[in-house]
């Protein structure tokens, strides 16, 4: 037992001290705040001036899927952060203290909540003055925040491992671009996946990004009146559906990237 309050108190540790590098680094505040404020402001008046949507706003329709987007983009921020202080040599300076090992990992994983927070604050301000409403419930709206947050962090876990696989804070972002890029816009994020082609329709359709989106509108009350039912499994339980892929990815990659990071510090 004492181990784990240990790890939970060294993981905290950690955490603050990503935390507190924003006042450090000007330039992570504005990744954080600015970005997803000019994504939702940008997306709502130029699609949602020109895309109609039968029954509903466009930009109702629109705003879960930003929120989705931005959110997995900013899981990136673990990469990063990973790929930087190994190419500073602060890894090295973490082997050395008495902490635990998987804290540093953990303690990346939790700060960029906080990013992630922060950044749907801001993308729930920003939509409310844009158009968008929440019209359910406020036990379903938090709900609909939950999920976005928790398969947010679910993908920093990739995000940590890639981070500690590859060399250098460009190659991060390089590789984040390349997956998170398609999964994000073969989706329903932005249009219905019914007015895809075939077999982009079928990937969007089991696209974890497509359910955590719909789970979203749902929660959110944001389905324009009219839509059909989705007819595929994955989206007729969105709610479960990215329950089940943010179990499956921490189960996965967790391991995966504290293992990495026992061996990147054991071979340095």
């Amino acid at each position: 037992m004492d181990r784990i309050g240990y790890a939970f108190a060294d993981g905290f540790t950690i955490a603050r001290r990503n935390v507190i590098k924003i006042r450090r680094v000007p330039e992570i505040l504005v990744a954080v705040l600015v970005t997803p404020l000019m994504l939702v402001v940008m997306f709502a008046y130029v699609f949602g001036s020109s895309i109609d949507v039968p029954g509903g706003s466009y930009r109702e329709f629109l705003i879960g899927g930003t929120f989705a987007m931005t959110l997995i983009f900013g899981a990136t921020f673990t990469g990063v952060g990973l790929a930087d202080d190994m190419q500073k040599g602060v890894i090295n300076r973490f082997r050395s203290l008495p902490i635990t090992q998987s804290a540093v990992v953990f303690g990346r994983t939790a700060s960029d909540v906080i990013y992630n927070v922060a950044s749907l604050a801001i993308m729930a301000g920003a939509g409310l003055v844009v158009g968008w409403r929440i019209r359910t419930g406020v036990a379903d709206a938090l709900l609909g925040f939950g999920l976005l947050l928790l398969f947010a962090y679910a993908i920093s876990w990739i995000m940590a491992y890639v981070g500690l696989l590859v060399p250098s804070v460009e190659v991060v972002n390089n590789a984040s671009f390349i997956v998170i890029f398609p999964l994000t816009f073969i989706a329903n994020t932005f249009v219905p996946s019914d007015n895809l082609p075939t077999p982009l329709r079928i990937f969007a359709e089991w696209n974890p990004v497509s359910a955590v989106t719909q789970a979203a509108r749902e929660l959110f009350g944001n389905i324009p009146a009219g839509t059909p039912a989705p007819q595929v499994w994955s989206l007729q339980n969105a709610e479960l559906y990215t329950l089940l892929w943010s179990a499956i990815i921490v189960a996965v990659f967790a391991p995966l990237a504290i293992h990495r990071y026992r061996r990147v510090g054991a071979s340095r």
